[in-house]
């Protein structure tokens, strides 16, 4: 009897348990799938980013003015080249404690919300917001959220927003002595960077934000930010790092493709080739998914400022990686003077007006942007075509591919060394009737095919009319 009713008690406390397993594994199940859909919620890229450029803006070294509305005027020339994204580096009052050089760096904020006078004001960013919507384009904003500068508001009024040094000491990382690094632990610290993001979507329309060394902030911080951003209206996210995969799961659209660039170099230089450009792709397709946009660049502030100009990296390979970045998978990047072929590399604490008498890579950087725009083959992520190899195996310097989605075709030809060479099409994917879009000549490609390349030379055929 005793056994029975044992029996019956264990059994029934079994099942009990068996039963709150069974919920937990059902909430746990839901809990995943809701986080699932709101991933890709999160994640789903504004629709006019599917097929864009970005072009960076340096407003201090942009015009001999300096200024937002010195700037507008260059506008209707962007939209003439076909730009789609302006990336303004940021536009706040920089700090004058402990400042680098006579005007300091942009990334050195002493006011969240509000606008350098040196180069305008609130007003006038707005007007440049809105001009830029009416042609047709969209603007995104430099944003610094790991630092600020020493005599930021917030530094005085919030001293507890920042990290201290073993002495109580504000914090500098690495040798950017002209900023104190920010404390993510303070969860009303955090409130305010997030309070600070939403003023200018909501104060001047804004389309999203570059976030500079994205890495170096939380995760999470920019997970819970950019949800309540989206509240608002669609963004587009683009982070300064390459590493930190973690970035692109739910904040993200794009991140810095740092490795290519370097690549690049060592192939000017004749350190690397092909079968290492090969190398880097196979590894980029493993490493992120799909979905995610990729940064290709030649150049930007930092490299210009710090590591050399295009001509001074790249010399006469310049243009053939130029092609590159925006005929590979990922949103190609032009950087202020890039189309006047500037050959300086701009001082980053001081003036140092970029040259516009002549604008030589205009039309060639017009004719790219198009490219990019009006073939789905090359469009961004998932929206794109996939990208095979249909150069002829053994030659190291010659890189071919083909790009293909719903039928438009385009066909890559790039000679990367200083030594001629010659394209043989080794695929039958790519056999058809082309438009070289730099010449306008119609090409036929076929087994036939045999087609001589000058040093450091590109072909880019369309099968569009």
């Amino acid at each position: 009897m005793n056994k029975v009713k044992g029996y019956a008690v264990v059994t029934l406390s079994y099942l009990l348990v068996l039963v709150f397993l069974t919920s937990c594994q059902t909430n746990e199940k839901k809990n995943q799938e809701k986080n699932q859909n709101q991933k890709e919620v999160e994640m789903e890229h504004v629709d006019w980013s599917k097929n864009a450029n970005i072009y960076e803006v340096n407003i201090r070294q942009y015009t001999e003015e300096g200024t937002i509305n010195a700037f507008r005027e260059h506008l209707p020339r962007l939209k003439e080249m076909g730009v789609d994204i302006l990336w303004l580096m940021p536009v706040q009052p920089i700090g004058e404690l402990n400042r680098k050089g006579s005007l300091g760096s942009y990334y050195s904020v002493k006011d969240y919300k509000a606008v350098n006078p040196e180069f305008g004001t609130m007003q006038d960013f707005k007007n440049l917001v809105n001009e830029a919507h009416e042609m047709g384009m969209y603007v995104i904003l430099d944003w610094v959220a790991n630092h600020s500068s020493w005599d930021n508001t917030w530094a005085v009024e919030h001293p507890e927003y920042y990290v201290k040094n073993e002495d109580g000491t504000f914090h500098s990382p690495f040798d950017w002595t002209d900023v104190i690094e920010f404390d993510y632990n303070n969860p009303a610290m955090r409130d305010s960077m997030t309070r600070a993001l939403k003023f200018w979507v909501e104060e001047a329309d804004i389309d999203g934000y570059r976030c500079d060394v994205a890495g170096m902030v939380p995760t999470d911080f920019w997970n819970d930010a950019v949800v309540q951003l989206k509240q608002i209206k669609p963004v587009f996210m683009l982070a300064e790092d390459e590493d930190n995969l973690s970035l692109l799961e739910h904040a993200f659209d794009m991140n810095y493709n740092w490795k290519l660039l370097h690549l690049m170099n060592d192939m000017a230089k004749g350190e690397k080739n092909v079968k290492d450009l090969w190398a880097h792709i196979n590894w980029n397709n493993q490493t992120y998914a799909p979905e995610d946009y990729r940064m290709n660049f030649i150049t930007n502030h930092d490299e210009n400022s710090w590591n050399g100009t295009v001509k001074e990296r790249m010399g006469d390979a310049a243009k053939a990686f130029a092609v590159l970045t925006y005929t590979i998978p990922g949103m190609p990047l032009v950087y202020s003077g890039q189309e006047a072929g500037n050959e300086k590399a701009l001082r980053f604490f001081e003036k140092d007006t970029i040259d516009w008498s002549q604008i030589p890579y205009q039309d060639f950087y017009t004719t790219l942007n198009r490219l990019k725009e009006q073939n789905r083959a090359l469009w961004n992520g998932t929206s794109g075509g996939t990208m095979i190899d249909i150069s002829a195996p053994g030659n190291d310097n010659l890189f071919a591919i083909l790009r293909e989605k719903d039928k438009n075709k385009v066909v890559v030809v790039i000679n990367f060394s200083d030594k001629e060479s010659v394209f043989l099409a080794n695929s039958m994917a790519a056999f058809g009737t082309y438009k070289e879009v730099f010449t306008n000549e119609s090409v036929k490609i076929s087994e036939f095919t045999q087609i001589n390349m000058k040093p450091w030379s590109y072909l880019v055929f369309t099968n569009q009319e």
